[in-house]
């Protein structure tokens, strides 16, 4: 099991999303998406759609049908439809249930920092996890601080 945490400085969750998305799949995994706001949500789904003019990353959301067949899927639950095995946490809350996947990514800007530094001492003592911490530099660079 791993974590890995981002600290979103320089650049929005929407422009760091569609990297880690390509990587997931690109291995061949699926990747859910979790927030609590439908809006967030759905900006991101518009934004993964264009998010590069020569890439493609297929995607979809809960409740659009389809969701068993969805590399990436958008979604307010945990519920991994798609079959995922690594989930993004992209609205800056922690979720507890995020350790029941393989891999999980947090994200979280300035202003969720301090219930991300508290999520990351409650994983203090879990048995066999592996935690990240990721800063991202003025140059959008992303850099292993823990």
């Amino acid at each position: 099991m791993q974590v890995d945490f981002y600290h979103l400085g320089h650049a929005p969750i929407a422009a760091v999303l569609p990297r880690i998305a390509e990587r997931v799949t690109g291995s061949g995994a699926r990747l859910l998406v979790v927030a609590d706001d439908a809006a967030l949500l759905e900006r991101l789904d518009r934004d993964l759609w264009a998010y590069a003019a020569d890439a493609f990353l297929p995607h979809g959301r809960t409740g659009q049908g389809g969701e068993a067949h969805q590399p990436v899927l958008l979604s307010t639950t945990l519920d991994p439809l798609n079959a995922a095995r690594n989930v993004a946490l992209v609205d800056g809350r922690w979720r507890a249930e995020a350790l029941d996947y393989d891999r999980s990514f947090h994200f979280f800007d300035d202003e969720s920092i301090e219930p991300a530094r508290a999520a990351w001492r409650s994983l203090n003592d879990v048995a066999g996890l592996e935690r990240r911490f990721w800063r991202q530099d003025e140059d959008g660079r992303w850099t292993r601080v823990a």
